[in-house]
């Protein structure tokens, strides 16, 4: 071990006490990566928003001991002051990098709510979190901005006034991309309608049931659970849309439900509901139907067409997630229960018998 020590000595001599420190403390970080992300984030170890930030905060670390080596042991610190100015800058902007997921995590944590999705308990965001976050980012940017363009040598008033400008005038080009976006997330978290954990149908050519995933700076990320997989809505679009929240039903007794069956006229009304009721008599033995069967359902005859009766029976239910599932046992149900009892649910065809008149012998 001494031995080691001293092969090392001369090579660790080369570098002043704070790039030491700082190389160690890179190489701590980059060691300690993945539970010190793990910590301040909310999402999964295998999700891959964070095995982006993983590997970014890596690559960052990274980045800060290759510069701190190559401008000690290639370039003569004298003789190439910006490689210093280069180092010191990109140390700034990577403190100002974990300074921004500290303060976000501080923030979620103080001003967000604990909600369960997915069966994992996550931290959503709420509007004071979006607003908060927004302004500390933009807050550290500023400052790690300006601290960057003093540290590369632009002192002068129209050297750093020229390097903001064109950032200021970049952000004014580009507002139409980010901005509506921007300012919808914060509309849909302020206005609490839709929230993560929630399950809501809307419309984008074709219908779509899902739960809220993750509301992001720009964009919604929804859980289809009809394929089981992701869809992502820029938040601009995801406003314009009718958004039917499942989740936040206004009576106590759940989420009213209703499923629609066409069936001819020559079944009278109690032979109807006797069929119904049949079938929801053997829901009760089901495990996955969740309906909340002390309310009664209720069948209404909700259309009178040329070619059958539109009855439509309402239930009552609770467990949103499995809304699917109970409608297609509901459904299968109700096939069995009239078919047994000799009742069509095909739309029955309608003919026009013309009574012709006798013939008659000249």
């Amino acid at each position: 071990m001494e031995e080691l020590l001293d092969a090392a000595h001369p090579f660790l001599a080369r570098f002043s006490n704070l790039e030491l420190a700082l190389m160690l403390a890179n190489v701590l970080l980059m060691l300690f990566s993945r539970p010190l992300l793990q910590h301040l984030s909310d999402r999964s170890d295998n999700s891959d928003s964070f095995r982006g930030k993983l590997h970014m905060f890596r690559a960052a670390n990274l980045l800060v001991l290759s510069v701190v080596i190559f401008n000690s042991l290639i370039l003569p610190i004298a003789s190439h002051s910006w490689m210093t100015r280069l180092l010191a800058a990109v140390l700034v902007a990577f403190l100002a990098y974990l300074s921004a997921h500290v303060a976000n995590y501080l923030i979620k944590r103080r001003f967000g709510r604990e909600r369960i999705v997915n069966g994992e308990s996550t931290w959503s965001e709420t509007y004071n979190v979006r607003v908060l976050s927004l302004l500390s980012s933009m807050l550290l940017f500023v400052v790690a901005l300006i601290a960057v363009v003093r540290i590369l040598g632009l002192d002068s008033l129209l050297e750093a006034g020229g390097v903001i400008g064109f950032i200021g005038v970049l952000l004014a080009l580009t507002q139409s991309s980010w901005a509506p976006d921007i300012i919808s997330g914060l509309v849909i978290l302020n206005s609490r309608l839709i929230e993560e954990g929630d399950v809501i149908e809307v419309s984008d050519g074709e219908s779509v049931l899902g739960v809220i995933y993750k509301t992001k700076i720009f964009h919604t990320e929804v859980l289809n659970l009809v394929n089981n997989h992701r869809i992502m809505f820029s938040n601009a679009k995801l406003r314009g849309m009718t958004i039917h929240n499942l989740s936040k039903f206004a009576s106590a007794k759940g989420l009213r439900e209703a499923l629609v069956f066409k069936i001819g006229y020559d079944f009278d009304e109690a032979a109807v509901n006797e069929m119904f009721d049949a079938a929801f008599e053997r829901a009760k033995q089901k495990v996955g139907a969740c309906v909340e069967f002390k309310y009664e359902p209720e069948v209404r005859v909700t259309d009178a067409g040329d070619y059958a009766v539109e009855w439509t029976v309402y239930y009552y239910t609770k467990d949103v997630r499995h809304l699917l599932r109970t409608r297609q046992l509901l459904r299968a149900l109700i096939v069995k229960a009239a078919a047994e009892r000799g009742m069509s649910l095909a739309t029955p065809m309608m003919h026009d018998v013309i009574a012709l008149p006798p013939e008659h012998d000249d």
